[in-house]
């Protein structure tokens, strides 16, 4: 049986899976949708009395739809992106006709392309959040210029983020969370929907990385002297590393209603520590890094997704699964 993961040519993250994969003997096909109808190839017929036959070809190899046990789905491109004449009428027919057949298999999805794109939303992140117990900061998503006037003036010390955060150039590029200004002229949100949050007066950071029921969470420290406009991990300067640390009951609780709601089997969640220890929910990444923490705090996470990935039962859901090897 063999898992067959989506991604791009070079992806790092998807390496490490790959060689824990190797390292148990378990058969794993890569492939990335962009490179239909060229370096990947596709059939699927569907006979009477219920038959049906399927098969990808990728790089010389036959994968049968009935042989796999797992897909997952990383940092695919778009479909048919890299043909010969790419349009994006050949690109919603080869999307259509992989993941189509790709659904029809037993195989199990991390994440299943569905709940994937129910996840991006953030709006639905916050509800959800909300509903499943995970403190989340005041927030406001607006067109209205008086309606964000009248947020500033209940929180004054306020953050501006991407609703869908990042822009879809290509490669996309993150858009950096920025604190907003003092007097700041609200005017220009009539131009599209934009995202305002209450500052979290942070003493860390905490990415909590979910495979399936295993939780794995990290903390980095913000510095005592840090700038506060620097509200943005991911382009804050520091030293600090991320270190292993436990996860609170309740949070672990919160975290794994959400998994479920959500049907998601992975996640990597960013929180904010306040001084009084509370973490608030920022946002779930349903396709998040995870290379950068394990090489911190040596986390098994790659094992951890290989794990669920080579497991061979019945469930399809999003529960632990025995080790490899």
């Amino acid at each position: 049986m063999t898992v067959l993961i989506l991604t791009c040519e070079e992806d790092v993250t998807a390496d490490m899976v790959v060689l824990r994969l190797d390292e148990a003997g378990v058969p794993v096909v890569r492939l990335d949708p962009a490179d239909l109808t060229g370096g990947v190839a596709l059939s699927v017929e569907y006979g009477v009395r219920g038959v049906s036959r399927g098969h990808l070809a990728v790089a010389g190899r036959l994968v049968s739809m009935d042989g796999l046990r797992s897909v997952w789905v990383r940092r695919p491109g778009v479909a048919a992106s890299r043909a010969a004449q790419p349009s994006a009428w050949l690109t919603e027919e080869s999307a259509q006709a992989l993941y189509g057949m790709l659904r029809g298999t037993g195989a199990r999805w991390m994440n299943h392309p569905d709940a994937a794109r129910r996840a991006r939303h953030k709006p639905w992140q916050l509800r959800l959040a909300q509903l499943c117990g995970l403190p989340v900061p005041p927030t406001l998503i607006t067109t209205f210029p008086q309606a964000a006037r009248d947020f500033a003036e209940r929180f004054p010390d306020l953050v501006v983020k991407a609703v869908s955060g990042a822009h879809p150039q290509n490669p996309p590029r993150a858009v950096p969370t920025s604190r907003v200004a003092p007097g700041t002229d609200f005017t220009a949100v009539t131009f599209g929907p934009t995202l305002f949050q209450r500052r979290i007066d942070k003493r860390a950071d905490i990415r909590l990385t979910a495979v399936g029921d295993r939780l794995m969470a990290a903390r980095k420290e913000v510095a005592a002297d840090a700038d506060p406009d620097h509200v943005d991990v991911r382009f804050a300067p520091s030293l600090a590393p991320w270190l292993p640390v436990d996860v609170p009951p309740r949070m672990a609780t919160a975290v794994h209603t959400y998994l479920r709601e959500a049907e998601l089997a992975y996640g990597a969640f960013d929180f904010a520590e306040d001084a009084d220890g509370i973490w608030w929910f920022l946002e779930c990444n349903q396709s998040g890094q995870f290379g950068f923490v394990e090489l911190d705090t040596g986390q098994p996470i790659a094992l951890a997704i290989a794990q669920w990935l080579a497991y061979e039962g019945t469930s399809a859901g999003n529960g632990s699964e025995p080790s490899m090897g």
